[in-house]
């Protein structure tokens, strides 16, 4: 996967790549492998902004941060279905938020923040990035 198709999608900043020792960092606060196009991904470029400082791909400290919020926060879990077999790793900039499962296909999802509701996105990151940036992705 190269994510170097995204400048002729639109506005993207890419940073350097993660570490090996801070990709396995946050595998381990999963307690969990991440699903390989996100791993990918994350190895070329950690996180990547959007238009408006998007967080259109989190680096991987703050995906590792949000999901422990996610997972261990006690207003969180009364409020909301269970997280614990999700990575959160992407924002829409209102609250709603991009997952991948961490089991069976790894496609990508919304969280909706005020309904609980995750729907269907895109089959791929790269396919969420894509339709993001071209504007064919609404939330």
């Amino acid at each position: 996967m190269r994510i170097s198709a995204i400048v002729e999608w639109g506005e993207g900043h890419l940073h350097q790549p993660a570490t090996p020792a801070a990709i396995q960092a946050l595998e381990a606060s999963l307690g969990h492998a991440l699903p390989l196009e996100l791993r990918e991904l994350l190895s070329q470029s950690d996180g990547i902004e959007g238009e408006y400082d998007l967080g259109l791909v989190w680096s991987a400290e703050r995906i590792a941060s949000d999901n422990a919020h996610f997972r261990t926060d006690s207003d969180i879990a009364t409020l909301y279905m269970p997280f614990s077999g999700l990575v959160f790793f992407a924002d829409a900039g209102n609250g709603d938020q991009f997952f991948m499962s961490l089991s069976g296909n790894h496609e990508v999802y919304v969280w909706d923040h005020e309904s609980d509701s995750r729907t269907w996105v895109a089959a791929t990151v790269l396919g969420y990035l894509e339709a993001w940036m071209r504007g064919e992705l609404t939330i």
